[in-house]
């Protein structure tokens, strides 16, 4: 009885340690009854009250029956007040409905029942114990007669209910309408079960209803129980139920002290339901708990600790186990008096869950767990920012501290977080990855430097942002959720100088910080990390110091730390939950990371006790403030304060929360993530120290088992099963099911050497982890909601550099290109998320394809026979005249929205496992196995072993985004005999699997049965030589519709058949290698068509109507070009080459049935002149052509490249297919190679093509099935080239499908990997993906050129930049609109009036230097045609003249000893009548035209010139400074320096010291130029008032490969050698840039040197040079594509020292030049560069244009094109940019010499005829189109209408037909020539008839090239 007693004390104190009130604790229900079985026993009732075989407290109504007997109920009031002074509280009375209303009617009930229940409720109150009334239980009873209908019960029931309220209601406050609901439902007469639960639902709910309205002062519940044996929906719809109809929830448990498990589970899924609500354990049983005779407290503490949990309340529990129990123990003379507090101490959850595991069996521990994850499980990967995404200081990023740390040399082998994976450069790479991994989440971080250089929002990386906004939107794109991390470790490094997170300061700095990127990308994010795993900043950054900042301070910044960051935290939580929650509906948490603590003695109560304080310093020291009370763990604050106190020094200092902290803090999570990687073995302190330290303040210490496998880390162990313990725990102690796990970092490092790919111990650590957190979920009801795999790629990890390998994806962090490669457990990783986990069962393949584009199945139209020649020729009349501008502009825009893209491959090429399971021989097989057939005796054994990797393509053609996937089936793999009679299930199965995992991946399989591997079996019986093979083939592809056609929506019959009959029978190359060319390509090309044609009849017959495909056959088409298109044997040529290769198979399938007429024809004759009886061509049938025609439902074609050709006649022996065509092919030596001799690039031959398939069969349904170009190269990739290659052709696709009407429904490249390319081996690389061919693994990495065609094919095409965009809109007021030209290139007079020589006057006369020996000795003679000269600019409308003077014309020496006053007068009146035409001279004092007297003592080598330049100019300034405001000391000093004294290519020549020399030059050139400026600045500005500054020239570089950063440098080095060389010193700090100081120096001191080979500034130098500029003068034309390329260190040159290379892109248009593309866009980057990098500078453009070459054209379209682009891109860089450009100048106002192409190259508006002795200067189109802009001051919005600067004037294009130039000029041109107008009067006179004919034809002519003008600049106007 004393221990019953303790029952009652251990209430009240179990209620203080679970957190119930005192008042709570007061009104504790302890409930008992009916009665134990022993005690009824004693109180002889047994017979009366319980019988033999009720236990359960709920049995039957017979166990409460008290009213049966008198006897019993006179014993009762003892036994009563017995229970109540033992403790109990409460008594359960159940009522027996059927007794009280025996008739069920609440007017008749039994009066007797009703009396001796009211005297039993009356006996209890009397004994103060309060009844607890169950109104019914068990099933209907009998005498109650429930209707059919639903309601009835329900009624019957609250009849009785309100019966019992009224009479009973008096003496009772607690009710219960039913318990024991599973034999209740099962009595209730209704079949359906919701029915039933409706019912019952109804019932209880109209009593709470009717209880509540006339009763009060009491409460009503329902009983219900975890065990309830209901189907899900009932149990479910009763939960719900229930909720708002119970006052307090009754609860009946049964607690198996064996599987604890069980019942946490179920507890689990209860407390979902029922939330905040009272609990009364109305039944408690406790099975097999022998250990309830040693402590029966303990199972019950755990349950209400499990309930209270939730924020539920136990209000009491049933107390009958107790009874029993005392009753049992009562004869023993024991207490557990001494023990009590022992037996009655809660369990703290860390002891809970190592409890429940601690008595596992390592069987049971490891046993792996089949099963899947909850639906809506989310899978995902991680990074962080500094981790990879690298450009540390790109695009304005500020220093972080992790930049800092590694500069610092911190890191192993010094390495830094500068690069990384360069994933700033690769967003579409690392989602490319994303997508074949396909997670629903992508967990990365923002850079707080990258978006706040300063940590806070005074400057913002605007280019920072652009990064992340571009990887959100891919991502979404991709249907991946972004999880952001708002910091990951990298804080600012300007915020840690202000104390980082010591400073309180921070945490507004965050906050403002957060809110940017919540308001910036909230709207597409909804999953937020405020920090990730804390700890790790706190611990390593300051209190170890392993991390930056590198504080060591365990004790005191490291809990200041944490402090910090915890109010930081919630007060960005707040912000969200604040001011954007609301809207953006997104959730914000925090990641902690933790191991798992397990005792390394579990006997030792004090390894016990350590292990759950590790975990309360790791964890709890976060997880404790924010998700329990908004203070730190007792344990943690306790351990602290006792190390204080044993220390003589406050070893620890942890700050403390405010009450209004607390609340501030407490419950700021909507998840809680976990980082969790490992577990360690903890034991006590025995002996502590006082030195601070982890372990020091915490008392323990750490170990491992070593039987655990270690990792590349020391730190980290595969301890699997610690993460489901850890799991449990974190529910158990913070986050029950209100808030979800995610798993959110998880993974393991293997080291940098070794197998990098095949990472099987990464993968069986994903298997193993993954599956306890599966347990977790499944077994111990713990609700994780996501897993995320760390890493989705290698990356910089912290202080161990690039060691630690944690990547899903390999990257070689050698290369500079950083390729990522997927690891084996990449591959596993996509199976765990497309499967949701391990199910037990693969689920069934699917049986419907997604297909994208296909055409439905129709006929195609019947054709007539091609003529001969075809009409398609009309495609060569209408493309071969196109000139290479109309030809070459690329075209912008998309395809349909069908157009289907994918990759092609082929069986033999890429399967390998060539004798894998069954697989029969091919004669590829055979062939290859044959010493020296294949290069290198390669052979597709193995290939790619794609046999063997079906996951790892489907991964990859995922990551692709490709709609189709072209592959072939291998008929020895299917059939290895090539019959029916063998069919290999190991194949088919293969192939199933492939198909299915297309399907699933909505990938439309394409798929070809006969790509080349003929069964060797069916070789040996003749092969295609024998018909029999018709039949076979049939069989074969029978059996492939059968078995595959349900998701296989498009078939080829053969792959480029003109291959099979030619080079494999015809020449044999290929095998079986039969040399007959004369006669058995026909054969064979007979039979592939008929069995063609058998096939297709076949599905067309048998599968059609069911399987809704399409078949065709595809056909292999070079383009051919006529080498001479005015030639009609060379068009007929080509129109015969076309037929005898593409018509050969296409005419008889897509046209007649039968061979083109001209291939009969011709292979007819020769056959005749052969002596022949026949043709070797065999004969169709009628039947046959009619069986044949139309057997194809689209046309499929492989192209590569093109050829040129012309008619030859061509031998009659040996009979050949290919003397036949009687043509000769040859190559233009200017079309791009490849790796393949015959493979040139030749892009625009697609277009013509495409358009002769149109001409020639009516335009069918085509898909290009293969294009691509092979690489020779072993390992690149970075393939530039394929780009180009994929860029220029599917443009010419586009063009065809957009601009031509060509019916093009797809595209395919090939090819998807490198793969074996037949006699060529391995060499050729075709791939989008490399394969490694040297390693087993075979891995697969992506190329730049997959990533390129992955963005095609998001695009659909290539749609026009927004950049590019055209910008309507006008130039500042008062803009300079000019043209410029340059003494030496136009004046001429070269001996004339005392000018002296010149550089160039010397160059010009040596030969060699110069094209065609020209010279510059009258060029255009503008010495003397000033009026001339100026006419044009007058008509050109420029308000400015750029010109320059030549040295020598003024000054003949180069000194002031003598001015030539002839040449000086020269200049004199050109800018006299410049300013009488109201234009403004521009005059250039140096344009490379140095006196030869001052080159002969050196010239700009000697630094003499510095001065001699300075008198020149000062005698410039004299004479012309009144008159010119404009000056521009020197032109292009790079061209001086470099061409002139470095390369030799320009005057004086000079190349023997191009390593020195040029900076010689260079140097002296500035210092010339900044003298010359000081000059006219101190002596002659004030009076003249003009403008002086220098003229550079820069193309812009644009990094070769944009998603590479070492490309990114390339480009700013390459700038900073060219512009920046000479622009550096004057307009930022008077001397040269860094990068050109440290290259150079460097350069030369390992060259042996002592010191830089670029000469070195004076500080007096330095401050004389500094801003010696009034504007920017630029000269700009191109742009060059740039990368490094390191030059042997021997070599001393300019170009050695930059290290830069550059090429340029195949698709920008080329000029007259070979230098110079047409970039507009660079123009506009250039002016931007410019402006930021010397602080926006005034700039005056004083050169821009674009060359031609050859005949000339006046109607110079091309040239159009350019200043239209470039001069609208000056535009946005004006309006948009904000640049301050002041002018533009265009080059040149005329042809001219051009320095060393001499004449060869145009640059101007107006044609100089040269032939013509008077050099008449004649206008070109480009003319009145810049005089059109001029007058707009820009471009006007055509939408806003007619402007009148777009009135043209009456003008016409000359008209230039030879012989008639001369004697009829451009008929209504005013000509200004004096000559040109004499010659005009001259024929006026001679002929009054001529002159009135003359008139007639002017005005004719004039009106018509007026409306052609017109028609043309509207033209021009839409573009």
């Amino acid at each position: 009885m004393e221990l019953v007693c303790k029952t009652v004390v251990f209430f009240l104190l179990v209620s203080t340690s679970l957190g119930i009130d005192g008042e709570l604790a007061q009104d504790f229900v302890a409930i008992a009854g009916p009665l134990p079985t022993t005690l009824a026993h004693r109180l002889h009732l047994q017979s009366h009250i319980l019988p033999k075989e009720a236990l359960d407290p709920t049995v039957s109504e017979a166990h409460d029956d008290f009213c049966q007997q008198d006897t019993v109920i006179s014993q009762l009031p003892q036994y009563f007040s017995h229970l109540r002074e033992i403790g109990v509280t409460h008594y359960k009375v159940f009522l027996p409905w059927a007794r009280i209303l025996p008739d069920g009617d609440a007017k008749k009930p039994d009066e007797a029942q009703v009396r001796c229940y009211q005297e039993l409720l009356k006996m209890l109150v009397a004994a103060d114990l309060r009844p607890v009334i169950v109104l019914h239980h068990k099933g209907v009873p009998d005498t109650v007669a429930v209707g059919r209908k639903a309601s009835s019960f329900a009624d019957l029931f609250v009849d009785y209910a309100e019966f019992s309220f009224y009479v009973f209601g008096g003496l009772a406050d607690m009710w219960l309408t039913f318990s024991d609901l599973p034999e209740l439902l099962e009595s209730l007469p209704y079949s359906d079960s919701q029915v039933r639960v409706q019912a019952l639902a109804a019932a209880h709910e109209r009593a709470y209803s009717v209880y509540h309205k006339k009763y009060s002062g009491g409460k009503l519940s329902i009983a219900l129980g975890m065990d309830l044996i209901l189907d899900s929906t009932s149990s479910e719809l009763l939960s719900v139920s229930f909720q708002e109809s119970v006052d307090f929830l009754s609860l009946s448990l049964q607690y198996w002290c064996g599987n604890e498990t069980d019942f946490y589970l179920k507890m689990s899924e209860f407390q979902n339901v029922w939330k905040d609500t009272e609990v009364l354990l109305f039944s408690l049983k406790f099975l097999d708990c022998g250990s309830l005779e040693e402590n029966p407290f303990i199972p019950v503490a755990a349950i209400v600790a499990a309930i209270n949990k939730e924020k539920a309340r136990t209000i009491g529990y049933d107390v009958n186990e107790f009874l029993d129990f005392s009753s049992r123990v009562l004869s023993k003379a024991y207490t557990l008096q001494e023990n009590l507090s022992a037996a009655i101490a809660p369990r703290s959850s860390y002891q809970t869950v190592w409890e429940m595991f601690a008595n596992q069996s390592e069987l049971e521990r490891d046993t792996f767990l089949q099963d899947v994850f909850p639906s809506g499980f989310l899978w995902g990967t991680s990074t962080g920012a500094f981790n990879i995404e690298g450009a540390w200081a790109e695009d304005g990023k500020g220093e972080s501290i992790w930049d800092q740390f590694g500069h610092e040399g911190h890191v192993y082998m010094n390495q830094t977080t500068d690069v990384a994976c360069d994933s700033y450069h690769k967003t579409s790479y690392d989602v490319y990855l994303l997508r074949g991994l396909h997670p629903q989440l992508y967990k990365f971080s923002i850079s707080w430097p990258r978006i706040f250089p300063a940590g806070t929002n005074e400057t913002i990386g605007l280019k920072g942002v652009d990064y992340y906004n571009q990887l959100i939107d891919r991502l979404l794109e991709a249907n991946i959720e972004p999880m952001v991390t708002l910091f990951h470790w990298d804080l600012p490094q300007a915020l840690q100088v202000l104390g980082g997170w010591q400073n309180d300061s921070i945490i507004d700095a965050f906050a403002n910080y957060a809110d940017f990127c919540f308001t910036t990308f909230g709207d597409r994010v909804k999953f937020w990390v405020t920090f990730h795993e804390p700890w790790v900043i706190s611990y390593a950054g300051y209190g170890t110091g392993e991390h930056p900042p590198g504080i060591t301070d365990p004790g005191i910044a490291s809990y200041k730390v944490a402090h910090t960051i915890l109010k930081a935290h919630a007060k960005v939580w707040h912000l969200y939950n604040d001011r954007y929650r609301s809207q953006q509906q997104g959730r914000v948490g925090l990641v902690l990371n933790s191991d798992w603590a397990e005792p390394q003695t579990p006997a030792n109560s004090e390894d016990v006790k350590a292990s759950e304080r590790y975990l309360q310093f790791m964890l709890g020291w976060f997880a404790h403030p924010i998700f329990v009370n908004g203070d730190y763990p007792d344990i943690l604050k306790a351990q602290i304060q006792e190390v204080n106190q044993q220390c003589s020094t406050t070893v620890a200092q942890l700050p403390v929360f405010t009450e209004e902290e607390k609340t501030w803090v407490k419950g700021t999570a909507d998840f809680f993530g976990l980082s969790h990687y490992t577990s360690h073995l903890v034991t006590a302190v025995t002996n502590g120290t006082c030195t601070p330290g982890y372990e020091s303040i915490g008392n323990f210490s750490l170990h491992v088992d070593p039987s655990w496998p270690k990792t590349a880390s020391s730190s980290i162990h595969v301890v699997p099963w610690g993460l489901r313990r850890l799991l449990k725990f974190v529910s158990q102690e913070y986050t029950g099911t209100k808030i979800p796990i995610y798993i959110a970092g998880n993974g393991m490092p293997t080291e940098a050497v070794g197998d990098l790919i095949n990472d099987t111990l990464r993968v069986d650590y994903f298997r193993r982890y993954i599956n306890e957190a599966l347990k977790a979920i499944k077994l111990d009801a713990v609700d994780v909601q996501s897993y995320i795999a760390r890493s989705l790629i290698d990356g910089f990890e912290g202080p161990g550099g690039y060691s630690l390998k944690f990547g899903l994806h390999h990257v070689n962090f050698e290369d500079s290109n950083r390729p990522r490669t997927p690891k084996a457990s990449a591959y596993f990783y996509s199976s765990v998320i497309e499967n949701n986990g391990f199910p037990s069962k693969v689920s069934d393949r699917s049986s419907t394809s997604v297909v994208f584009g296909l055409p439905t199945p129709s006929k195609l139209p019947s054709l007539p026979a091609s003529e001969v020649p075809s009409k398609s020729k009309v495609v060569w009349q209408k493309f071969s005249s196109q000139t290479d501008f109309e030809r070459d502009m690329y075209v912008y825009g998309t395809f349909p929205k069908d157009f289907t893209w994918g990759v092609s491959s082929s069986a033999y090429q890429i399967e390998g496992g060539w004798d894998a399971d069954g697989k029969g021989p091919s004669v590829w097989d055979n062939f290859t196995h044959v010493p020296g057939n294949i290069k290198n005796n390669d052979t597709g054994d193995i290939a790619c072993n794609s046999y063997n990797k079906v996951e790892e393509d489907i991964y990859l053609l995922r990551a692709l985004g490709v709609k189709n996937y072209r592959f072939s089936l291998s008929w020895p793999r299917i059939f290895p005999n090539g019959r029916n009679n063998s069919i290999n299930s190991h194949g088919v199965d293969y192939y199933n699997r492939l198909i299915d995992g297309l399907v699933a991946n909505n990938i439309t399989p394409i798929v070809t049965l006969y790509h080349w591997d003929l069964p060797q079996a069916l070789q040996d019986i003749g092969g295609w030589e024998n018909s029999e093979l018709i039949e076979l083939f049939d069989s074969f592809a029978d059996f492939c519709f059968q078995t595959f056609g349900d998701r296989v929506k498009f078939w080829l019959t053969f792959n480029e058949p003109q291959v099979i009959a030619w080079v494999s029978y015809g020449t044999g190359e290929f095998p079986p290698n039969v040399n007959n060319p004369g006669s058995a390509p026909y054969e064979v090309a007979h039979t592939l068509l008929k069995a063609h044609a058998r096939v297709y009849h076949t599905y067309d017959d048998k599968y059609r109507a069911s399987q809704g495909g399409v078949i065709s056959l595809c056909l292999n088409i070079d383009w051919i070009e006529p080498k001479t298109p005015s030639n009609p044997r060379d068009l007929e040529a080509a129109d015969r080459y076309m037929q005898f290769l593409v018509g050969w198979f296409a005419h008889p399938v897509f046209k007649n049935g039968d061979y083109p007429e001209v291939m009969k024809w011709t292979v007819g004759n020769r056959s005749e002149l052969q002596n022949l009886p026949s043709s070797r061509l065999p004969v169709f049938t009628a039947e046959e052509r009619e069986y044949i025609r139309g057997t194809a439902d689209v046309f499929c074609l492989n192209t590569y490249t093109a050829k040129l050709v012309t008619h030859a006649t061509t031998r009659l022996n040996p009979f050949s297919y290919e003397y036949d065509q009687e043509i000769s092919t040859d190559v233009d030596s200017s079309w791009p190679t490849s790796a393949l001799a015959g493979h040139r690039a030749v892009a625009w031959g697609l277009r013509r093509l495409l358009n002769w398939v149109k001409e020639e069969y009516g335009n069918p349904p085509m898909y290009i099935i293969e294009n691509g170009v092979g690489i020779k190269t072993k390992s690149d990739v970075d393939d530039h080239t394929r780009i180009l290659y994929y860029k220029t052709y599917i443009d010419e696709a586009l063009k065809a499908y957009k601009l031509d009407g060509v019916n093009l429904r797809g595209y395919n490249a090939w090819s998807f990997m490198d793969f074996f390319e037949w006699l060529n081996g391995y060499e050729p690389r075709f791939g989008l993906h490399e394969v490694d061919f040297n390693d087993p693994n075979r891995p697969r990495t992506p190329r730049r050129s997959a990533v390129y065609y992955a963005e095609i094919i998001r695009n659909n095409g290539i749609p026009l930049p927004e950049e590019n965009k055209f910008l309507y809109g006008e130039f500042p007021k008062n803009f300079c609109w000019s043209v410029a030209t340059a003494a030496y290139q136009i004046e001429g007079a070269w001996r004339a009036d005392g000018k002296g020589l010149s550089i160039w006057d010397k160059y010009t006369h040596t030969p060699l230097k110069i094209s065609n020996d020209d010279n510059g000795d009258v060029a255009c003679d503008s010495y003397h045609k000033i009026e001339e000269d100026v006419e044009m600019l007058k008509r050109l409308k420029v308000s400015h003249y750029r010109f320059s003077i030549s040295w020598s014309r003024v000054l003949p020496d180069g000194t002031t000893r003598y001015i030539n006053e002839m040449g000086l007068n020269y200049y004199e009146r050109l800018i006299d009548a410049l300013l009488a035409a109201n234009i403004t001279p521009q005059v250039t004092l140096y344009h490379w035209d140095l006196p030869q007297a001052l080159q002969d003592i050196g010239g700009w080598e000697n630094d003499t010139i510095v001065q001699r330049f300075k008198e020149y100019a000062e005698l410039l300034f004299q004479r012309l400074g009144d008159k010119v405001k404009f000056w521009i000391t020197l032109n292009e000093p790079y061209n001086t320096a470099y061409l002139g004294y470095g390369f030799g290519t320009a005057a004086p020549g000079i190349s023997v010291r191009p390593g020195r020399a040029p900076y010689v030059v260079g140097h002296n050139l500035i210092k010339a130029h900044a003298e010359a400026w000081h000059l006219y600045n101190e002596t002659y500005r004030a009076k003249q008032g003009g403008l002086i500054s220098i003229t550079i020239n820069s193309d812009w570089a644009e990094p070769r490969n944009p998603h590479k950063q070492e490309d990114f440098d390339a480009a700013r080095q390459y700038l900073q050698f060219l512009i920046g060389w000479f622009a550096h010193p004057i307009f930022k700090n008077g001397d040269y840039n860094e990068v050109m100081k440290t290259r150079i120096r460097e350069r030369s001191l390992a060259q042996g040197l002592s010191s830089s080979r670029l000469p070195e500034f004076t500080e007096s130098e330095k401050q004389r040079i500094k801003g010696t500029y009034d504007y920017f003068g630029l000269n700009h034309y191109t742009t060059v594509l740039a990368y490094k390329y390191e030059y042997s260190t021997g070599i001393l040159s300019y170009d050695a020292d930059r290290g830069v290379a550059s090429v340029t892109d195949r698709s920008w248009l080329n000029s007259g030049s070979f230098w110079l593309k047409v970039t507009p866009f660079g123009f506009r980057k250039l002016l931007q560069w410019i402006k930021e990098e010397y602080n926006n500078p005034p700039i005056y453009v004083t050169e821009n244009g674009v060359s031609e070459r050859g005949a000339i054209d006046f109607n110079d379209t091309w040239r159009i094109h350019y200043y239209q682009n470039y001069i609208n891109e000056a535009l946005k860089a004006v309006v948009l940019d904000g640049v301050d450009l002041r002018g533009y100048t265009a080059w040149t106002l005329m042809d001219n010499f051009e320095w060393a192409v001499g004449y060869d190259e145009r640059f101007g508006f107006y044609h100089v005829n040269y032939t013509d002795p008077t050099l008449p200067r004649l206008p070109k189109a480009s003319a009145r189109y810049y005089s059109q802009i001029i007058s707009c001051n820009g471009f006007p919005d055509p939408a806003t209408g007619p402007h009148p600067c777009l009135e043209t004037e009456p003008d016409v294009i000359p008209d230039t037909t030879p012989g008639l130039a001369d004697s009829v000029r451009f008929l209504g041109l005013d000509l200004t020539s004096q000559r040109a107008e004499i010659a005009l009067y001259v024929l006026f006179a001679l002929s009054a008839i001529g002159a009135l004919g003359l008139a007639l034809i002017s005005y004719k002519y004039g009106t018509i090239s007026k409306r052609y003008h017109k028609q043309s600049s509207m033209e021009l106007s839409k573009m």
